[in-house]
């Protein structure tokens, strides 16, 4: 069976960050990158809001430079995805691939979170051409341009009330005949002139061409089709934490996610930490998923030159 100090499960910003501290502490850390190498930001197109790109980058490129500056300090990148751990005693033991066998004297949880879709095939065809999880990160390129947000809780809400700011019109379809959001978050919604509330609608299909989302064609309860010229179709129905791995081992919030300390990534179980979106039901930024690596590294260096 393989020894290793640091196991780091996860390959997002959170996870290399915490190899590329990890590493520059000298703690030969093994990082597995799990079954969506460099996290759901291989998913998106341009990034212009992480600090040090001043002309952007793609999601792809920005998570091979992490990658390779991971391993200019030597953090031992590893392609494969955890299958099975046991955190009920140290050291923890973690199977790769159903095969492989590792045991490491401390972990680091990077596994993140990802966005819940509709399911629909042309949904599939334009994500990162329209289609996109996070109005935070993308709607900046819809500006002046008709968007459509799918969701009736908070954070559709939320989200529908940013992109009206910056973008000229916002269609909100809501499945129900109700939003779930707060009290505060519906008046919002209803008190800004350019969201359009549509209930009890569904989306039948994305539409588009070679460049990406030109429409959407919404069906209401009744059986009436319409078609809604949008540029970007922006899905707020939901995140889900990828702890599957975990298998109730460690403290869990009321939405799934891991619980840590506040102001640290220590989680239930001692040696174990936390960090990036699986942690973090709130911001799910590239940049706090960065900054959260960091301070996981910086946790487990501490912790583990407790155990000496």
């Amino acid at each position: 069976m393989e020894k290793v100090k640091v196991l780091i499960i996860g390959s997002g910003p959170a996870g290399f960050t915490a190899a590329i501290y990890t590493s520059r502490a000298n703690l030969s850390p093994v990082l597995y990158e799990g079954i969506e190498p460099g996290g759901q930001l291989t998913t998106t197109t341009e990034i212009e809001n992480f600090p040090g790109y001043p002309e952007g980058i793609t999601g792809t490129a920005m998570m091979e430079d992490l990658r390779k500056q991971a391993l200019r300090f030597g953090a031992d990148v590893r392609r494969g995805i955890i299958t099975d751990i046991d955190l009920s005693q140290r050291p923890f033991k973690a199977t790769v691939d159903h095969e492989h066998q590792i045991e490491a004297e401390a972990v680091i949880v990077c596994t993140g979170a990802s966005a819940k879709y509709l399911g629909l095939e042309s949904e599939a065809k334009y994500r990162g051409m329209g289609v996109s999880a996070c109005a935070t990160c993308d709607g900046f390129f819809y500006r002046k341009q008709d968007v459509a947000v799918v969701g009736g809780g908070d954070t559709a809400c939320e989200e529908a009330t940013y992109l009206a700011s910056i973008c000229k019109k916002v269609y909100l379809i809501v499945r129900k005949n109700y939003l779930r959001a707060s009290k505060a978050m519906q008046e919002r919604v209803f008190n800004t002139p350019n969201i359009e509330v549509l209930f009890e609608h569904n989306t039948a299909e994305v539409l588009g061409d070679e460049d990406g989302v030109t429409g959407v064609r919404v069906v209401s309860t009744s059986g009436v089709e319409r078609t809604l010229d949008i540029m970007g179709f922006f899905l707020a129905i939901g995140h889900h934490p990828n702890v599957e791995v975990l298998k109730g081992q460690l403290e869990l919030d009321e939405q799934g996610y891991i619980k840590v300390v506040p102001g640290t990534s220590k989680t239930s179980v001692e040696g174990v930490f936390a960090a990036g979106d699986v942690k973090d039901p709130h911001y799910r930024q590239a940049i706090t998923a960065a900054g959260s690596g960091c301070i996981a590294a910086l946790d487990c260096e501490r912790w583990l030159l407790a155990q000496k």
